[in-house]
């Protein structure tokens, strides 16, 4: 009861002032964050490459500045800051959040861990638990992803503990993309191997800046090729491999040379 007493007499009594200048504080806030949001992703829809993916990540953590100056500027209106005060609250946050809300704290932790060890950012295309696409937005709690069937995807922040995350280009423009050719033994690799990177180079969605790599390997079922390139933009990267699949396969056909069946239980190797 008497715990209940102290951390009652750390606050301040609310004058109309006081509480008018909260529900300003607060209303700024917000104001703040939505403009700086869609101004910053209005700015980032005109660039492109790296430039696009730094206006992107400056998002989350100019919403982090604004949240934090408006705790600043709020905490003095609600609460005496002298040491003992500013001790008796923290501590009785931390056992309501601890008992009470586990797992949102540990998921807005994460987020901010996040902003400082960037595992991923606006513009990255990443994997997490069998979910792939382009994050959009990382809030304080979750990070929005799009997949490439234009779904919505929210995954806690949480997850960055206990979870593989793939990411694709890692802030940066360039994304490897794969097309895979499946073929019978018999055939003539170098000549094949020459084709498919001919296909690369006279993609349109190329990046001619970068290399291309096609690797060999020799299954049970035949011979497995996967031609490697880089896209010009990412957004580009799942019509760059259809190019790739569908003009390589007709490459491979004038050539002559017969695709593979591949076994259902070879299909994993």
């Amino acid at each position: 009861m008497n715990d209940t007493k102290n951390i009652a007499n750390i606050f301040n009594d609310l004058s109309q002032t006081a509480i008018i200048n909260v529900i300003l504080i607060v209303a700024g806030a917000l104001i703040l964050i939505a403009v700086g949001q869609r101004t910053l992703g209005w700015l980032a829809n005109k660039l492109s490459g790296k430039y696009r993916l730094y206006m992107l990540a400056s998002v989350p953590l100019l919403r982090l500045l604004i949240i934090v100056a408006s705790l600043v500027l709020i905490i003095p209106q609600v609460v005496e800051p002298t040491v003992a005060n500013m001790v008796a609250l923290l501590g009785a946050m931390g056992l309501v959040l601890g008992f009470g809300l586990k797992d949102y704290v540990s998921s807005l932790i994460a987020g901010i861990v996040a902003l400082y060890e960037i595992p991923y950012r606006p513009g990255d295309w990443i994997e997490v638990n069998g979910a792939y696409g382009e994050v959009k937005q990382i809030g304080m709690r979750a990070v929005e992803i799009v997949t490439p069937d234009d779904t919505t995807v929210v995954i806690p922040h949480l997850k960055l503990w206990d979870q593989l995350i793939f990411n694709a280009n890692d802030g940066g423009p360039n994304l490897l993309c794969v097309a895979d050719f499946y073929l019978k033994p018999e055939h003539n690799a170098e000549r094949v191997k020459q084709a498919l990177h001919d296909v690369a180079l006279t993609s349109s969605f190329f990046q001619i800046e970068m290399p291309v790599a096609v690797m060999v390997s020799e299954k049970p079922w035949g011979t497995h090729y996967r031609l490697k390139a880089y896209p010009i933009d990412l957004r580009q990267q799942f019509h760059f491999i259809t190019d790739l699949t569908l003009r390589g396969k007709a490459s491979l056909i004038r050539l002559g040379i017969e695709l593979a069946t591949i076994p259902a239980v070879s299909r994993e190797n």
